[in-house]
């Protein structure tokens, strides 16, 4: 890993983040179908790492800090999935409510991102590298799902663009930004509690969207990026831990 502090690397995968949503955008934008192929892809490979990164290398992290850390998990994975049942229920109306309200949960979705940066790279830069690549990788799928879902509420191409960039890329970062000054502060108990919480969110996010939305738009080679994501993860966790 390159010696740069643990703020320097949050702001880059941060900054990496709004690069990889801004391309998802832009291609849904420019070119409809190269996105929908790609987005599916995308999904299964950061599914691969999300899935794999919290059970391999942040769980046992978060124990080791504080053994209440699956409470902690329990509580993340419940808050991702009653905040999503509340977004699905409320975007079950047409015209631009719905539009409005979906990227509401986006970014809101998004802002926890920029969080997670924060808590991992705290912990350790291997644990927040690894993180960070199912977190960027999936980054695309967010801004093609962003951009066809305010297309759907009514926007115009542009104005949905823009509403897409301001409320799915640039959220990450700033949330990230937000967070560090607290995080970096925490004790390792509360850091443990932390990273616990966000095993939950990432399992969640991995096994209950993204799998599920890739299977909706299932390719040939779907379960290859998915198996790609899990090899990548544990070569990386293995290598740099031996």
């Amino acid at each position: 890993m390159l010696a740069l502090s643990t703020f320097t690397w949050i702001v880059l995968f941060a900054l990496l983040a709004v690069i990889v949503n801004g391309l998802g955008i832009i291609t849904i934008y420019k070119n409809k179908k190269l996105a929908e192929r790609a987005n599916t892809y995308f999904m299964c490979f950061a599914a691969g790492v999300l899935i794999t990164v919290p059970l391999v290398l942040v769980f046992p992290e978060a124990v080791e800090k504080n053994y209440s850390a699956g409470l902690a998990a329990l509580v993340g994975f419940l808050f991702m999935f009653f905040s999503n049942r509340i977004i699905q229920q409320r975007t079950k109306q047409k015209s631009l409510a719905f539009g409005i309200t979906a990227v509401e949960g986006i970014a809101i979705h998004s802002f926890v991102d920029g969080v997670i940066y924060a808590v991992t790279f705290s912990t350790s830069i291997l644990t927040g590298f690894l993180a960070g690549i199912g977190l960027v990788v999936h980054e695309f799928a967010e801004g093609v799902i962003t951009f066809s879902v305010l297309m759907e509420g009514g926007f115009s191409g542009k104005r949905a663009f823009l509403f897409a960039f301001l409320m799915s890329a640039l959220t990450t970062p700033l949330g990230a930004l937000l967070a560090y000054p607290v995080v970096s502060k925490l004790s390792s108990s509360i850091l443990g509690l932390s990273l616990g919480f966000v095993v939950g969110v990432l399992i969640y996010l991995s096994a209950s969207h993204l799998l599920p939305e890739a299977r909706g738009h299932e390719k040939h080679h779907s379960p290859l990026a998915f198996v790609a994501g899990i090899i990548l993860a544990l070569f990386i966790v293995m290598t740099e831990t031996v």
